[in-house]
């Protein structure tokens, strides 16, 4: 998959640590920033079909996206946990 789609993340205009939060509320605050961004679900497939372990990619935590990637494996084309 291409990552040409990067250049257009509102993830750009922030700290990258923002988006490797170390709790919950690094996490939600994160998930805000990409509420906005017109390439969330690029970013969101990318970190699921590169097994990306840590961070917020998407909108979603490791958790959300394990969850996800579980159900996508089961054959649902799930974007939301």
């Amino acid at each position: 998959m291409s990552a040409e789609w990067m250049a257009d993340g509102k993830c750009r205009d922030y700290a990258a640590a923002t988006f490797f939060p170390v709790d919950g509320v690094g996490v939600i605050r994160a998930q805000k920033i990409c509420a906005q961004c017109p390439v969330q679900a690029a970013c969101l497939d990318y970190a699921i079909d590169n097994h990306v372990d840590h961070g917020v990619w998407g909108g979603k935590s490791e958790r959300e996206r394990r969850r996800i990637a579980r159900a996508r494996r089961r054959g649902f084309n799930v974007t939301s946990a």
